[in-house]
């Protein structure tokens, strides 16, 4: 019960991050790694390191890792560091009134994120992957970091050891609607510090924190789609006897 009322309020707190995002970024597509285990693996290695100190996943067990080919013995050992069980769910170890004088809001349950963002323009695990990559610093912020699909937002860039610390860079142009105005356009990102990874192996590192995510939100969603196939071709049999059947017996009334 007490699980079920924490999905919940995740799924009542989603419109609100969803509203967050003017939704004026376009949105760069995410890889496609469903069914790459070596990446659902990093990419929950990188969920356990980065996201977990902060948020959490309870509806997710870590055992249910063993679904991407974990054992028991590597969950125990790359997975749990503050004396969890490997039945246990995921959970933070953040407390929520701590959470909210940081941040100024607890920090949602990203069990079914994927999904929940879904609603916005371009996939979830899109919305996810632009995000995490359009990270920039501005001092005026209260954490230091700005987002360009989600603009002021609260959470600071966890990833920024990875990525390296970048500014946006502005340029002028003549507003469309009045030339006698100039705006300030996006042209791109500029390298402050570089990080631990390559432009690259960063895109690759979120594609694959992406996957995680997305897997997380449904785990049985390779196996919903494999038995959908089966249960199609089955009714497709059926549907083709019983027209055959149906045929036969009226060829003998007549």
């Amino acid at each position: 019960m007490k699980l079920l009322k924490k999905l919940i309020a995740v799924l009542a707190f989603a419109p609100a991050l969803a509203l967050a995002n003017s939704g004026t970024f376009p949105l760069d597509h995410a890889p496609d790694r469903s069914t790459d285990m070596a990446a659902l693996q990093n990419g929950a290695k990188l969920f356990v390191n980065y996201c977990l100190n902060c948020h959490s996943a309870s509806a997710m067990r870590y055992n249910r890792l063993k679904d991407i080919g974990l054992t028991d013995d590597q969950i125990r050992q790359n997975l749990l560091f503050t004396g969890e069980k490997v039945g246990d769910l995921m959970k933070t170890t953040l407390a929520a009134k701590d959470a909210k004088a940081w941040f100024g809001a607890v920090p949602p349950d990203l069990s079914v994120i994927a999904r929940a963002k879904a609603s916005e323009a371009g996939s979830g695990a899109d919305w996810i992957y632009t995000y995490l990559r359009t990270y920039y610093k501005d001092e005026s912020r209260p954490t230091g970091w700005n987002n360009m699909v989600f603009p002021n937002v609260g959470m600071p860039h966890v990833l920024w050891e990875l990525q390296g610390t970048r500014k946006v860079k502005m340029v002028e142009e003549k507003d469309a609607h009045d030339e006698s105005k100039t705006v300030h356009k996006f042209d791109g990102f500029e390298t402050v510090k570089p990080g631990t990874m390559t432009s690259l192996e960063y895109d690759n590192a979120v594609g694959d924190l992406v996957a995680y995510l997305q897997w997380m939100g449904e785990p049985a969603q390779s196996t919903r789609k494999r038995l959908g196939v089966w249960v199609l071709l089955f009714m497709a049999t059926l549907a083709t006897l019983a027209w055959r059947l149906n045929a036969s017996y009226w060829k003998e009334v007549k």
